[in-house]
């Protein structure tokens, strides 16, 4: 009962912060912050951050690499302090409301202050990276080995119902704007305001649920989380190489996990550019995107339970090279466009949700935390060779088609990896008992 107590309190973390990807950051900080930026610019179109001229149109594309390059920095250290003070919850909920307030401040950028914008945005996607690791790190003590991909694939449905029910008010809002004698600034900054008070006040519910569980080792006389952490992290990196499957996993998750956000971020200019579907067709197929999800993952999650997490995800990325042979291929209305986007909805969440249960099986008990700081700090540290690979193939080629073909060998990639990773023997090398089913 105190097990699917926390379970349940989990899965309300992931409710809470979807918020934040997607009102803020896919589809309402990027535009208004640019706007803003715009207004402060001077007459050749540049902004002076700290003395360093930038053009407006690129600042937040720079900002946002920026939050990225602070994440990879911040979080192995702060995993490797969670997982020895055992304080995941605390450091869970400082985190997680620290970003509800940056998000929720969003609410008073305007006129041409671009920097306070800033400012709240990096603090906010700190603590979202961070209090994700914390959060994720949970899954191993909530759940047992034979549950976990199925409260993963749960956790990830309801994230995605939660950032599409706000999402959804928040597009009504955006829409219904004059009526409601608002400007198009002022519904943008209501909708960023509003994530930040979705994710905090949802949080109060993993907050509440979750127990402190206790510390494995403690920590010894004269040292301190941080020292400890620190220590943990560096031996952590020098016996990496003692869990070659741990390894190989990794890379090939590092390899499809960018095929598909690369597909994701990109699909939305793929169909512009190159099929002329209009910005408010394509807003609406994203927010129909995040319910089709909930469908999706929580089907994967069902099927896991019958074929196992492996012969899942390597099901899913055979789809997945499907979709970027029928995006080059044969799409081309809008009608085939909601086609391979509902099709995306249904594997999405899965793959990923699975992904990080296979993950908490090869990792040693008692660095939780550590090992998802690896594993977030991974996704974010590849992030960028999707985009440009992307770019690449599109400036020698003139063609989004052959640019959106060329992501094909991430998915190959990656499944050819993960065929290779023997789960039972990853989970023995790290000294966990293996699932049943794999």
């Amino acid at each position: 009962m105190n097990r699917r107590r926390e379970q349940f309190g989990w899965y309300f973390y992931d409710w809470a912060n979807s918020a934040f990807p997607t009102t803020v950051t896919t589809v309402f900080l990027g535009p208004y912050l640019t706007s803003v930026t715009r207004a402060a610019a001077d007459a050749g179109g540049y902004v002076f951050p700290l003395g360093v001229p930038v053009f407006a149109g690129s600042f937040f594309p720079y900002l946002a690499s920026l939050s990225v390059l602070l994440q990879v920095l911040f979080l192995p250290i702060l995993g490797a302090i969670a997982d020895y003070s055992r304080r995941k919850r605390l450091m869970l909920g400082v985190f997680a409301y620290l970003g509800a307030l940056a998000t929720a401040g969003l609410y008073f950028v305007q006129g041409t202050n671009y920097l306070l914008g800033a400012a709240l945005f990096l603090l906010a996607n700190l603590a979202f990276g961070a209090s994700i690791v914390f959060y994720n790190a949970f899954l191993p003590e909530i759940a047992t080995a034979d549950e976990r991909d199925r409260v993963s694939s749960q956790g990830w449905a309801f994230g995605y119902l939660g950032g599409g029910t706000l999402l959804a008010l928040n597009l009504v809002l955006f829409s219904q704007s004059s009526a409601l004698g608002l400007s198009q600034s002022d519904a943008a900054r209501i909708s960023l305001g509003s994530a930040g008070l979705w994710w905090g006040i949802f949080t109060i519910v993993p907050v509440l649920a979750l127990r402190q569980h206790q510390p494995i080792k403690p920590i010894p006389p004269g040292e301190n989380p941080l020292s400890v952490g620190l220590k943990q992290l560096r031996s952590t990196a020098a016996k990496l190489p003692k869990y070659p499957q741990t390894l190989l996993f990794l890379a090939g998750y590092l390899l499809y996990n960018d095929g598909i956000q690369t597909v994701i971020a990109l699909s939305s200019q793929f169909g512009q550019e190159e099929l002329g579907i209009p910005l408010s067709t394509l807003t609406t197929v994203i927010l129909v995107l995040q319910f089709v999800a909930v469908v999706g993952a929580l089907g994967m999650g069902w099927l896991a339970g019958r074929i196992g997490a492996k012969r899942t995800v390597m099901a899913s990325l055979a789809v997945w090279t499907f979709v970027v042979i029928y995006a080059y291929a044969v799409l081309r209305t809008t009608m085939e466009f909601w086609l391979m986007a509902i099709v995306i909805g249904l594997i999405l969440g899965g793959s990923q949700a699975l992904s990080r249960s296979m993950f908490s099986q090869m990792m040693p008990r008692g660095q939780e935390a550590e090992y998802y700081s690896i594993y977030e700090v991974g996704e974010r540290g590849t992030s960028w060779i999707g985009p440009l690979l992307f770019g690449l193939t599109l400036q020698f080629t003139g063609s989004y088609r052959q640019a959106i073909l060329s992501l094909i060998v991430f998915f190959v990639l990656g499944l050819v990896l993960l065929s290779r990773v023997d789960i039972r023997r990853a989970a023995r090398e790290a000294g966990n008992e293996p699932p049943n089913l794999v």
